[in-house]
C-alpha cells in the first residue's frame, strides 16, 4: 500500500469535511485546490443520491441496486475532476457484537452493501473504525473481535480490496494506535493495515477536552511530551511502512471551556471533540500533530496524506466559509504539514 520511492506524497481529502451545497460542487473545490484523491463519506453518496434520484436512498439490502447506480455517477464525477475515490468511509460500529445477534447479522449485511457500492466507485480501502459501542453489549471475548474483521477482511480480499482499521480516540476496546495495531497483527490478513490519524492518535494519549489544560489529567506539558515520544518512536519502529494504508490529518481546538465528562446525546466528550473541534493544521489547534507526522513517515511511509477535518471553531459551535477557500487553504496547511515533518525526519536523523 505504500507508494513507489520518490513518488510525490499523494493528499487527499474526506468528503465530509468541506461545507459546501453539493456533493458535486464539494468535489469542484477540492480539485481545484489540487487534491488528486478524496474520502468519500457514505452520508455524502447518500445525500447525492437523493439529489439524482429524486427520493431519499435509505442504507437497506432492497435499496443495494440504487446505491450502486448511484456510486456509479459519483465515479464518473470524480473522473471529470481528476480525482481517485481513495477510501470509502466510515464503516462504524461493525465488530465485536454478540454471536448470533440481530446487530450482528445486520453489521455484516452493511458490509456486503458497502463492498458492493466500492466496486463501482473503483475503490479498494474501507476504512472501519474501532468500534464505540458500549462495553455491556459488545461480546467479552477479544476473539470475538478478531473473528469479526478476519471474517470482513475475506470478503473484501475477493474483491482485491483492504480494510484500513483506525483508532477512534473514544473507542470502547482499541482507542490507541498500539491498541488497532495489536488486533491488526493477531487478524492476520494481508489485506488487513491501518488508518492511522494525527487527531486521533495525539487526542487518545495526549489531549483530553475535559481538562483545564486540555491535557491528559492536567499533566504537565514537557512530560505529555516525553510520554507521547516515547508511544511514538515504538510507532515508528514496529509498524511496517506497507501497513499503513493513510494518514489523515487535522488538529484540535481546547475547546474554551473543559467538555462535559459524561455522555451527551449518546457521545463521549472525544467524540464530541472529535465531531466539532478539529480545524486545518496550524490554524488554532494545540496538538502535537507534527510528532505523529514525523512519526509516520520515520516507518518509510510514502502513502496518502488526507485532510479529515470537522472545523466549528473554538466553541464547536460551526463556522461559516467558502469551500473553494478553504479547500485552497488546506492544501497549503497540508504541504506545511509534510515539510515541517520530513525536515524534522531528516534533522534528527
Amino acid at each position: 500500500m505504500s507508494s513507489q520511492p520518490n513518488r510525490p506524497t499523494p493528499f487527499s481529502y474526506a468528503t465530509c469535511s468541506i461545507t459546501a451545497p453539493s456533493l458535486p460542487a464539494k468535489l469542484a473545490a477540492i480539485a481545484k485546490a489540487g487534491f488528486t484523491g478524496i474520502e468519500l463519506a457514505f452520508p455524502d453518496l447518500l445525500d447525492y443520491g437523493t439529489k439524482v434520484l429524486g427520493h431519499a436512498v435509505a442504507d437497506k439490502d432492497e435499496d443495494e441496486d440504487e446505491l450502486v447506480e448511484v456510486a456509479e455517477k459519483v465515479r464518473e464525477l470524480c473522473r471529470e475532476h481528476g480525482l481517485e475515490v481513495m477510501m470509502l468511509q466510515p464503516f462504524a460500529n461493525f465488530e465485536g457484537w454478540p454471536r448470533g445477534s440481530r446487530e450482528r447479522e445486520d453489521a455484516f449485511r452493511r458490509a456486503r452493501r458497502w463492498i458492493a457500492v466500492m466496486g463501482k466507485l473503483e475503490t479498494n480501502i474501507l476504512q472501519v473504525g474501532s468500534t464505540d459501542i458500549p462495553a455491556e453489549e459488545l461480546s467479552p471475548s477479544r476473539e470475538n473481535i478478531i473473528a469479526d474483521l478476519r471474517e470482513l477482511s475475506d470478503l473484501l480480499a475477493e474483491k482485491g480490496m483492504w480494510v484500513a482499521y483506525e483508532n477512534w480516540c473514544w473507542s470502547t476496546h482499541a482507542p490507541t494506535w498500539k491498541d488497532v495495531w495489536e488486533i491488526v497483527c493477531d487478524v492476520r490478513r494481508p489485506n488487513v493495515g491501518l488508518c492511522l490519524d494525527s487527531f486521533q492518535t495525539a487526542g487518545s494519549e495526549w489531549g483530553d477536552p475535559t481538562t483545564e489544560s486540555g491535557r491528559m489529567q492536567d499533566n504537565p506539558l514537557g512530560l505529555m511530551n516525553q510520554r507521547l515520544e516515547q508511544s511514538l518512536a515504538e510507532l515508528s519502529r514496529e509498524v511496517p511502512p506497507e501497513k499503513i494504508y493513510l494518514l489523515q490529518v487535522s488538529d484540535a481546538y481546547k475547546p474554551t471551556k473543559p467538555l462535559e465528562t459524561e455522555r451527551v446525546d449518546g457521545m463521549w466528550p472525544r467524540a464530541r471533540w472529535s465531531h466539532d473541534y478539529r480545524p486545518l493544521p496550524y490554524d488554532g489547534g494545540y496538538l502535537p500533530i507534527e510528532a505523529v507526522a514525523r512519526a509516520v513517515l520515520k516507518t518509510g511511509f510514502q502513502g496518502w496524506f488526507s485532510m479529515e477535518v470537522f472545523d466549528g471553531g473554538p466553541d464547536g459551535r460551526g463556522k461559516q466559509y467558502d469551500p473553494e477557500e478553504y479547500a485552497e487553504k488546506a492544501m497549503r496547511s497540508m504541504k506545511e504539514l509534510l515539510e515541517n515533518s520530513e525536515r524534522t525526519c531528516i534533522d534528527n536523523h
